[in-house]
């Protein structure tokens, strides 16, 4: 086991309400893939320049506002988290630090790159049964030829389901890398680097099946280069500060 003082830091965000219970899931993930969690929540400091990836956790609705949708009656909204988690992932992706969104978290890293969500995505993909629970009982389809293929295998994968809202018009250089049998998109990944991928379940959860482990050792792996690469340019650049000097 690697010392924590090796592990690449990673920055999740979560609920001021439910955060106490979700936080030590994720970051146990973390923790599973060499990394080390930091807690985030709005109105608590988080400087992205001062970790090697960010998890943009799961949670309330996110604002129609910042997409141009319309209020859903049964919608819970958490304005200030949507403004820390929306900056958040902008100085993240140009800083080129890697990003995970999970359930949420992939709804808004469309968002914070143009896109939409359907607000009532069950009602529009409405087909039978709608499955809600923590435990793995929803197929999804794995796109071909996605970083999330080469993660975890492009087999069929069983998740869990705790969302009503989900991916509609695509963000900036955005592919859908996973849909349910019904078409519904279900994770979002950037075309280019850096690392961003979103998922629409929750992979905390199923911590005992290594398909979604390897999710947040892809995250942690991309942590751990981005470390590598700033720590490289901080040398050259002391290095050359110093032969200045002289």
């Amino acid at each position: 086991m690697r010392p924590a003082s090796s592990r690449p830091v990673v920055g999740v965000t979560v609920s001021q309400r439910s955060g106490w219970r979700i936080f030590p899931l994720i970051a146990f993930n973390i923790w599973l893939a060499g990394g080390r969690a930091l807690r985030w929540q709005a109105g608590s400091p988080a400087n992205v320049a001062a970790v090697d990836g960010v998890v943009i956790g799961g949670g309330d609705d996110i604002s129609p506002d910042l997409y141009g949708g319309h209020i859903v009656t049964s919608a819970r909204l958490d304005p200030d988290r949507d403004t820390l988690e929306r900056g958040l992932i902008e100085q993240a992706l140009a800083l080129n630090v890697p990003v995970l969104g999970i359930c949420r978290g992939a709804q808004m890293l469309n968002i914070a790159l143009g896109g939409t969500l359907d607000q009532d995505a069950y009602g529009t993909y409405w087909s039978g049964e709608r499955v809600y629970t923590i435990l793995p009982r929803k197929r999804v389809e794995i796109c071909a030829d996605t970083q999330l293929a080469r993660i975890s295998g492009q087999e069929p994968m069983q998740v869990n389901a705790l969302h009503s809202q989900a991916v509609e018009e695509l963000g900036r250089g955005l592919r859908v890398a996973a849909r349910d049998e019904r078409g519904m998109v279900q994770a979002v990944e950037r075309i280019a680097d850096p690392f961003a991928m979103g998922v629409q379940w929750h992979p905390e959860h199923l911590f005992y099946r290594r398909r979604h482990r390897l999710i947040f050792a892809a995250l942690v792996e991309a942590a751990r280069a981005h470390r590598l690469q700033r720590d490289q340019i901080a040398a050259m650049e002391a290095g050359l500060a110093g032969a200045n000097a002289r």
